[in-house]
């Protein structure tokens, strides 16, 4: 008699420390960001999410310009709400939504609980990080509105990963 194995789901993907969302930051600086940059950036999230058939909207601001927008199938207007709510954090703490959430509830509490700021203004939910060149500090945001909150963020880090990589050959 043969056993059949048994189909055992892939494990959660774990939720990232904040030493590693730091590094996360520290690694993933632009020597220079040009519109032809975003364009490029926001091409390679569109072509990601058409690959997973992600339901996202994708944004790239830079110094209070949108750069970069696109709504792909199954996405809806609340995603752009959500995009310029994490955008907005990103903006006024310099780091990303998805790490200003995790401080928070590494201290026990929420983003919502302890801001004081707006929740309709301000959501720090995955999804959006900053754009930091060298010598310059953050300039901008690249945004992803669509998927669970990790997920939004690690489509981010993937995708600068692979645009800053791909710079540097």
């Amino acid at each position: 008699m043969t056993s059949t194995p048994s189909h055992t789901p892939a494990p959660e993907p774990t939720t990232p420390s904040l030493e590693e969302l730091e590094a996360q930051e520290r690694r993933l600086v632009f020597r220079r960001f040009t519109h032809e940059d975003a364009w490029a950036l926001g091409s390679l999230l569109v072509e990601m999410a058409r690959e997973r058939q992600a339901p996202v909207a994708i944004d790239i601001h830079r110094a209070g310009q949108q750069l970069f927008h696109a709504a792909l199938p199954g996405s809806a207007p609340d995603n752009d709400a959500w995009i310029a709510r994490k955008r907005r954090v990103v903006e006024r703490y310099g780091c990303a939504s998805y790490l200003v959430g995790a401080r928070h509830r590494a201290k026990g509490t929420t983003f919502e609980e302890s801001s004081r700021l707006d929740p309709d203004t301000y959501a720090a939910h995955g999804g959006s990080f900053p754009i930091t060149v060298e010598g310059a500090g953050v300039i901008g945001a690249v945004t992803v509105s669509g998927l669970p909150q990790l997920q939004d963020h690690r489509m981010v880090v993937e995708a600068l990963t692979r645009f800053l990589d791909a710079d540097t050959v």
